[in-house]
C-alpha cells in the first residue's frame, strides 16, 4: 500500500455508518471480486450519502479488473451480468436476482469533445487516479470494510462543512462536463450545501457549455432541484446559473413588489412559494412559474402602489412555454398551465364557491387539491400581513371534504344525463349539445335544480334553440 494511500485513509474518522449502510448483495460483489485478486472499492454517491446519514441506495464499485473479468468472475459466482456500459468499462451485477450494482474499472476519461461524455477512456490500476476524474470532493471518495475510507480530495472535510467543491480545476471540470453545473444547483437544494467560491465562479463562467447538454438531462437535474428540502437556497444562490435554462428567472431578478402584501421581490417571493410548497413535482413546478407573468405586467399606478394585473394570464403562457422547451409532458404542461392561471382566482369558502372552482378544473379533485397547496405556498411567502390569508385555504379545504360527502357534480362526466339525452330531445348534431349540457352542470353546480335525472331533463326541455351563454 502507498504511503499516499496511507495517509489518506489514517486521516479518516469512523467510517461505521457505511458498515451499516451496505447491502448484502453489495458485500457479496465486493467479497467475490476480491477473493478473485481484483482490488475493489465502493465509490461515489452512496459513500456520500451513508457518511451523511442519508437513505443509500444505489451501490457504484470500482475495481482494478477489467469489464470481461468481471463478467467471468460474477458469473462464475451464479450473478447475472448485462453489458449496460462496457465502453467506458461499466458492467452492471445483479447478485440476487433483484438488486443492480455498477461495476466499472478503474479509469481516465480522454478529450470532452462534445462537452458531455469523454472521446475514450484509458483503464488504469489505480483507485487514487480513479478518484481524480471525478466531479466533486463529495463523491470522489471510495470505501472498503477492511480497507477503510480513501479519501484524497477531503470530500469528507467537506461534507462537513456543507460545501460543494469540484475536484481539481473548476474550469476543467465544467468544460469535459457541463451538466456538472446544474449537479452542483441540484446537490445545493437537496443537500443544503453552500457552494465554493471557485466552484461557483467556474459554472457562471461555462454555464454557455449547458447548450450542449441534452434537454432530457437538463430537465432531469431540475426535476430534482425543484423538489429539493432546500430549493429557496439554492434559486437564490445559483439563479445565475439557471438563467441559461430557465430564462424566466432573470426578469424576477430584482423585481421589487411595492404593495403591503409583499416583503420580497419576485424572484424570492418564487423561492419561497417553492420552498413552502409540498414536495410534489406538479405543485413546485407550478409555484416556479406562478408570477412569472408579474415582471411584464407591473405599472404603478397615480398613488405610487403597484400593480401586477393579468400576470396570471401571461404567467400561464410562459409556463407553457418553458414546459415545452423543456420537453415535459403534454398533460404535465397542461396541469402546470392550469395551475398558474388560476392560482390567483378568488375562490369563496362556501359549497358553491368550491363547486365552481371544481368545474373550472373539470373536476378534477386531485388538481383542485394541488392549487389549494400552491395557494397556501404563495401566502405564506407574502408578507406577515399576506400570510394571515393562509386560514381561508383551511376553511377551502374543509368545505372541499363536505362537498365531496355530498357526491356533487363538478363536470359534464358527472351529470345523469349526456349528449344522447340532448340529442332526443331534438337539438341537433353539434356544439349546442355541450352548451346545453354545460348549462345544465351550471344550473347544479349554483344549486338551481338537483343532479336528478328527471330534473335535468325537465331543465334541458326548458331551454329555447338559442345558443347557451352560461
Amino acid at each position: 500500500m502507498s504511503a499516499f494511500r496511507e495517509g489518506t485513509q489514517s486521516a479518516c474518522a469512523n467510517t461505521s455508518p457505511l458498515h451499516e449502510a451496505t447491502p448484502s448483495y453489495a458485500f457479496s460483489v465486493l467479497a467475490t471480486l476480491e477473493a478473485a485478486g481484483a482490488e475493489s472499492w465502493i465509490v461515489g454517491g452512496f459513500v456520500r450519502d451513508a457518511l451523511m446519514g442519508r437513505a443509500a441506495t444505489d451501490v457504484d464499485i470500482a475495481t482494478v479488473a477489467p469489464w470481461q473479468e468481471v463478467r467471468a468472475v460474477c458469473k462464475a459466482a451464479g450473478f447475472a451480468t448485462h453489458q449496460t456500459g462496457v465502453k467506458h468499462g461499466t458492467l452492471t451485477v445483479v447478485p440476487d436476482g433483484t438488486h443492480a450494482v455498477e461495476v466499472t474499472t478503474y479509469r481516465a476519461d480522454g478529450a470532452y469533445t462534445d462537452g458531455r461524455h469523454p472521446d475514450h477512456v484509458a483503464f488504469l490500476n489505480s483507485i487514487e487516479e480513479d478518484l481524480q476524474r471525478r466531479d466533486f470532493t463529495m463523491n470522489a471518495m471510495a470505501w472498503h470494510p477492511a480497507r477503510g475510507l480513501l479519501d484524497p480530495f477531503g470530500g469528507q472535510r467537506d461534507i462537513t462543512a456543507g460545501i460543494i467543491r469540484v475536484v481539481g480545476d473548476p474550469e476543467r471540470r465544467f468544460t469535459e462536463d457541463a451538466l456538472r453545473i446544474l449537479r452542483a444547483c441540484r446537490f445545493a437544494s437537496q443537500l443544503g450545501f453552500s457552494i465554493d467560491d471557485a466552484t461557483f465562479t467556474g459554472m457562471v463562467r461555462n454555464k454557455f457549455r449547458l447548450a450542449q447538454v441534452s434537454t432530457e438531462r437538463v430537465t432531469h437535474e431540475l426535476d430534482a432541484l425543484v423538489i429539493g428540502e432546500w430549493v429557496h437556497d439554492a434559486l437564490m444562490r445559483c439563479v445565475d446559473v439557471l438563467a441559461f435554462v430557465l430564462p424566466e428567472l432573470a426578469a424576477m431578478k430584482d423585481c421589487d413588489q411595492i404593495t403591503k402584501w409583499h416583503i420580497y421581490d419576485v424572484l424570492e417571493h418564487t423561492a419561497y412559494t417553492v420552498q413552502h410548497a409540498p414536495a410534489e413535482r406538479l405543485v413546485r413546478w407550478a409555484a416556479l412559474a406562478h408570477d412569472m407573468g408579474k415582471p411584464a405586467a407591473a405599472f404603478f399606478d397615480a398613488d405610487g402602489v403597484e400593480h401586477f394585473y393579468g400576470h396570471a394570464a401571461v404567467g400561464a403562457r410562459m409556463a407553457r412555454g418553458m414546459c415545452e422547451r423543456l420537453l415535459m409532458s403534454p398533460t404535465f404542461r397542461t396541469d402546470v398551465e392550469l395551475l398558474v392561471r388560476r392560482h390567483d382566482d378568488v375562490i369563496e369558502p362556501t359549497a358553491r364557491g368550491v363547486r365552481r372552482a371544481l368545474m373550472r378544473l373539470d373536476g378534477r379533485v386531485e388538481l383542485f387539491r394541488a392549487l389549494l397547496a400552491l395557494k397556501r405556498a404563495d401566502t405564506l411567502a407574502h408578507s406577515a400581513e399576506g400570510a394571515k390569508r393562509a386560514t381561508l385555504i383551511d376553511q377551502l379545504e374543509e368545505v372541499l371534504e363536505q362537498v365531496l360527502g355530498d357526491d356533487a357534480a363538478f363536470s359534464v362526466r358527472d351529470l345523469r344525463v349526456d349528449g344522447c339525452d340532448v340529442l332526443s330531445l331534438g337539438v341537433p348534431e353539434g356544439p349546442e349539445v355541450g352548451r346545453r349540457l354545460q348549462a345544465a352542470l351550471d344550473a347544479v353546480v349554483d344549486e338551481r335544480i338537483p343532479n336528478e335525472r328527471e330534473a335535468l331533463i325537465c331543465f334541458l326541455k326548458s331551454l329555447d334553440a338559442t345558443p347557451c351563454n352560461p
